[in-house]
C-alpha cells in the first residue's frame, strides 16, 4: 500500500493567538479586545483569556483605547517595519511624555510632500485639541508643522508652502509668508505655537530626526498656565532623542519604518 505523511498536529490556541498578534501587528490604530473578536469570529471569553495571556507574556501590550504589540514581540529584536510596531514605538515615546509632564502629547511627519499627525496620547487634565482643521492643511499655524518645516532642506520648505495656503485660523495665525519663513529660519530647536491654531491652547514641538525620517513630538496645554521653560522643553527633547535612536536603528536593521498615519 502507498504510504501518506500524517497529517501534522496542530494546537488549534497557538494558531487563534497567533492570528491575534498578527490583526494587531498590521493595524495603524490600537485594537479593541471585541474588534479582535468580530474580526476572528471567536467568542469574547476566548478572545479575553487569549489577549490576557498575550499581555501577560510581553507580546501586546494594552493602551487605553486598545491593544498595541508589546515589548517581547520578536520584530523588536529584528526588522520593526510593519504600522503595528512603529505604532507601539511611538505609543510608547507619547507616553513617557504625558506622564513625564501630565500634557497630551502629539507626533507627526513629513512624508510624501505632507506634514501628518502619526498618534496623540492623551492625557487626563488637558484633553487634545480639537482637530477640525487637519494638519495637511495646518501646518504653518501648530508647533508640530512649524518644527517639521523648520528641519526641512530650504528647496522643500518654499516647495511645501508653494503648494498650501497660510490660512489665518485665529487672530494670531502667521499667514504672511515672509514673516513665517524668518520664524523658521531663526528657529531655537524647538517651535512653539501660542493660539495660532486654536485659541486658549499654546503647543511646543521639538524635532525626531532619524534617516529617511522628519517628525516631530510636542505637547499641548492651556494657554492660562503654559510655561514653556528650559526644563520642559529639556524633557521633550529626552524623549525625542530617544525615539530618533530607535527609529534609526530599526532603519539599519529593516529598511524604512512604515510610520504612516494613524489618526
Amino acid at each position: 500500500m502507498p504510504t501518506t505523511d500524517a497529517a501534522p498536529t496542530l494546537i488549534g490556541s497557538v494558531q487563534r493567538a497567533l492570528r491575534l498578534v498578527d490583526i494587531v501587528a498590521n493595524s495603524a490604530r490600537p485594537v479593541p479586545v471585541k474588534a479582535l473578536a468580530a474580526l476572528t469570529g471567536l467568542t469574547h471569553g476566548t478572545t479575553y483569556n487569549l489577549v490576557r495571556t498575550l499581555i501577560h507574556e510581553g507580546y501586546l501590550a494594552n493602551e487605553p483605547d486598545g491593544l498595541v504589540l508589546g515589548a517581547s514581540f520578536p520584530v523588536f529584536r529584528a526588522a520593526p517595519d510593519a504600522g503595528g510596531v512603529l505604532l507601539a514605538r511611538v505609543r510608547s515615546a507619547l507616553r513617557e511624555v504625558t506622564e513625564a509632564v501630565g500634557e497630551t502629547a502629539y507626533l507627526s511627519r513629513y512624508h510624501d510632500g505632507e506634514v501628518h499627525l502619526i498618534d496623540i496620547v492623551d492625557a487626563v487634565r488637558t484633553p487634545r485639541i480639537d482637530l477640525s482643521v487637519a494638519l495637511e492643511s495646518s501646518a504653518h499655524a501648530t508647533a508640530l508643522g512649524k518644527q517639521i518645516l523648520a528641519d526641512l532642506t530650504c528647496s522643500e520648505r518654499l516647495d511645501y508652502l508653494s503648494r498650501h495656503r497660510l490660512e489665518e485660523l485665529t487672530p494670531r495665525t502667521i499667514s504672511d509668508r515672509d514673516a513665517l519663513l524668518a520664524e523658521l529660519e531663526r528657529s531655537p530647536g524647538f517651535a512653539l505655537d501660542r493660539e495660532e491654531y486654536a485659541i486658549g491652547n499654546t503647543c511646543v514641538a521639538v524635532p525626531v530626526i532619524a534617516p529617511n525620517i522628519v517628525a516631530s513630538l510636542a505637547i499641548s496645554l492651556p494657554s492660562d498656565r503654559a510655561h514653556v521653560g528650559r526644563g520642559l522643553v529639556t524633557k521633550l527633547k529626552q524623549t525625542a532623542t530617544r525615539l530618533s535612536l530607535q527609529l534609526g536603528a530599526d532603519a539599519l536593521t529593516g529598511g524604512e519604518p512604515d510610520l504612516q498615519t494613524a489618526i
